[in-house]
């Protein structure tokens, strides 16, 4: 039996309001073809399909697309499990007629262990997997909360609650095993481990408020003998074991992950060990960061003009810069090519602090306008015309906030 692992697809995100549907489109048209050459027999998504619990129709329509599809290839299951992203209600709703195509979808847990249990039969009828498909465990799934508790008795809580919730679930596995000892146990998880890596600025959420509670990757995965696992958008192993691995996302979700290379996991089974392999997942849309002063980005930039690159940009300037003078330069720049700015950043302008106030001055003395002024000063803005455009937007944010206040109370 051969497996596939993915997870955290995020249909529907945007990056900087720029829509990606055609991204996720070619994903999802590549995935397909690569189940049909590779001859997948199980398919396993590990939570996060959407990137919104009220997913758009397009979000909608790929996802159920790509599920109608799913079975020309010859894939004889898929198991579906929701991520902290995900709406269990959506994602449950149709789950009776897609287990009609023995497509099983878990969005939440329910109670019941074994409501998360699959017994997987190959054409013959005869059972060639058991996959236990644990969704992303809320709050209010795995602890009950009592007054007066300090954030470590939570902390405590919630661990004690996930490690009891995978334990009940592969006790309904192990009793099914004995009457299958010959085929493989597989798990599923959409969780936070111990030990594992993320890139600043990926997106990755902290699962609990008011907590870091991250698990132990090799307790949760104890009787199985492949762990899939999502929630992190890097590829990577569990405390360096082949079989406890995260897929990560198949494109990336923000420029934070421009330069990682994006993969699937293929675990094929003939016994209860697995030959593992990762397969990289083609680019379909390239995002590049540039980080320097004008001068370097601009140098960057001139570089792949002269390569024909098509890209989206995330520019950071990292020198004292105007930055009306930064936008109108690198927007002449890329000018007839195919590159396409998304955003740019001047680092400076948030890391310089205001002069220091006189000594007969405090900060209750100043309106914001004033503050918003000494600011500008601070960034050395100084053209009436740059002043005047920002100390408007300034205004104009403020005056809307406020108006939004209002509205409120």
């Amino acid at each position: 039996m051969k497996l596939l692992h993915t997870s955290d697809w995020h249909l529907g995100r945007s990056l900087y309001d720029r829509k990606r549907y055609n991204e996720f489109e070619a994903f999802l048209n590549w995935l397909i073809g690569f189940i049909a050459d590779e001859k997948v027999d199980l398919l396993l998504v590990s939570g996060d399909i959407f990137d919104s619990t009220t997913p758009s129709n397009r979000a909608q329509e790929l996802y159920y697309h790509f599920l109608g599809r799913l079975s020309a290839t010859g894939c004889r299951h898929a198991v579906i499990t929701g991520g902290n992203h995900d709406s269990p209600t959506f994602l449950d709703a149709p789950k009776n007629l897609l287990g009609a195509l023995n497509i099983h979808v878990v969005g939440s847990a329910t109670g019941n262990p074994e409501d998360e249990v699959f017994v997987l039969k190959d054409d013959d009828g005869k059972t060639e997997a058991i996959v236990c498909a644990v969704p992303f465990l809320r709050d209010r799934d795995i602890r009950t909360v009592e007054a007066g508790e300090s954030p470590g008795d939570k902390t405590k809580k919630l661990l004690q609650g996930i490690e009891l919730h995978y334990k009940e679930v592969t006790a309904v596995a192990g009793k099914l095993q004995d009457k299958n000892n010959s085929v493989p146990v597989i798990g599923m998880g959409h969780l936070f481990t111990s030990n594992a890596r993320t890139v600043e600025g990926d997106g990755v959420r902290e699962l609990y408020i008011g907590s870091s509670a991250h698990v132990d990757g090799n307790i949760i995965s104890a009787g199985y003998d492949y762990m899939a696992l999502g929630h992190l958008h890097m590829a990577q192993k569990t405390g360096n074991s082949e079989t406890i691995r995260y897929s990560g996302a198949p494109i990336p979700i923000g420029f934070a992950e421009a330069g990682q290379t994006k993969s699937v996991v293929v675990a094929r089974f003939s016994d209860h060990t697995p030959v593992i392999t990762e397969h990289p997942v083609p680019c379909f849309q390239k995002l590049i960061a540039i980080s320097g002063d004008v001068g370097t980005a601009s140098a960057t930039i001139e570089e792949l003009k002269e390569s024909n690159a098509g890209a989206w940009l995330e520019i950071e300037i990292t020198s004292p810069s105007s930055a009306t003078d930064i936008t109108s330069h690198f927007e002449e720049l890329i000018k007839d090519t195919g590159l396409e700015i998304l955003r740019i950043k001047n680092r400076t302008i948030a890391s310089l602090a205001l002069a220091p106030l006189a000594e007969n001055e405090s900060l209750d003395e100043l309106d914001d306008s004033e503050v918003f002024s000494r600011c500008l000063d601070a960034n050395n803005i100084t053209g009436p015309e740059e002043r005047t455009i920002l100390t408007e937007t300034y205004r104009e944010a403020i005056d809307s906030m406020v108006s939004e206040d209002s509205n409120a109370i």
